[in-house]
């Protein structure tokens, strides 16, 4: 199999090495905008670098599938591209920051009847996998409230926060993908604040450095869903789940950077989460090899662009409940 990837930041640079330790990928071929750092990736893993983004899908380049790790502005255009040439497409979230942009890119896939897979990797974590198990198994009994949290280290360059969408779209949207895939709810309304108390970059970019949002789910589950940029312990991203017969947690580990204030409780972790790819690098590794699987007709796709397009739309309702201060409906929202 010969996988073309675009993209060779931090998180490209992570799926091009997992791709390569594949043994089903002969040939892996890398590029990028900047064409340098794309010929000095392919160095170290062996691969090749493409002489740019257009030569992927030039006659004759021959490839079998498509990995996006590009900037999220060039998301939904590379997504059309391959739909177009037909190629099965892993993209890591999101498709676009906007719902016109994401529901375009999946017109183009669902018209080219290729796949899309969607890079929400806490699908395949264990602890994810276990909890989502325990709810469709009845062992928590009714399930009454969730409550989910990320919360960064620390704060992204100034720069990104422009381009990131801001905290909702980008961040919480994990949360949001992960709680409809958990629970295997909908939700129907939710009421969203945040704060910009932090760092003046927030403010400026009309962006939140803190967030909260409260969320019904269409049997009444009640679920929590806060985030921050700001949280100098470290990464720290978990899930509880009550029901009436158990609750369990989701991320509770010996590096989750968390202390416990009780005389007798735990201390402060000794290498504490620094950051998501440390965090999740068995989850990443687990959907790059599900989308060889899907590539190679082994299995059916796991996470599609119609969920980005569901999680999306909580987020939406999210900001426009901080912008108007009030409960809004999911109903509200179009792209359903």
């Amino acid at each position: 199999m010969r996988i073309g990837l675009i993209g060779t930041g931090r998180i490209g640079t992570f799926h091009a090495a997992a791709l390569a330790r594949r043994p089903e990928v002969d040939s892996l071929v890398v590029a990028d905008v900047d064409g340098a750092r794309a010929a000095d990736l392919a160095a170290r893993l062996g691969a090749t670098a493409a002489p740019s983004v257009d030569a992927l899908f030039a006659p004759g380049a021959g490839v079998d599938a498509l990995v996006i790790t590009a900037a999220t502005s060039a998301h939904a255009q590379l997504i059309a591209r391959g739909a177009r040439a037909g190629l099965p497409v892993f993209c890591e979230k999101p498709i676009a920051l906007d719902l016109p942009g994401t529901l375009a890119a999946l017109t183009e896939v669902e018209s080219a009847g290729t796949i899309l897979q969607l890079g929400f990797q806490r699908r395949f974590d264990a602890g994810y996998a276990a909890a989502r198990a325990a709810v469709r198994s009845g062992r928590l009994g009714r399930l009454h409230t969730v409550r989910a949290m990320t919360s960064d280290p620390a704060p992204p360059p100034a720069a990104y926060l422009p381009l990131s969408g801001g905290l909702y779209r980008d961040c919480l949207v994990h949360d949001f993908d992960i709680l409809r895939w958990v629970t295997g709810r909908e939700v129907t309304e939710v009421y969203a604040t945040g704060s910009d108390a932090g760092p003046a970059m927030f403010r400026e970019a009309g962006d939140v450095d803190t967030a909260a949002v409260v969320l019904t789910l269409d049997d009444g589950t009640l679920a929590t869903a806060t985030a921050t940029r700001c949280n100098g312990a470290g990464y720290d991203v978990r899930m509880e789940l009550a029901g009436e017969a158990d609750q369990i947690a989701v991320g509770v580990h010996a590096r989750t950077p968390l202390t416990s204030a009780e005389p007798d409780g735990p201390g402060a972790p000794d290498k504490p989460w620094p950051g998501f790819l440390e965090r999740f690098a068995p989850a990443y590794e687990a959907e790059l090899a599900a989308f060889v699987d899907v590539v190679r007709g082994e299995l059916a796709n796991p996470c599609d662009g119609r969920e980005a397009l569901h999680a999306l739309r909580i987020a939406e309702a999210c900001e426009l409940s901080r912008a108007e201060r009030r409960v809004v409906r999911l109903a509200e929202i179009a792209g359903a």
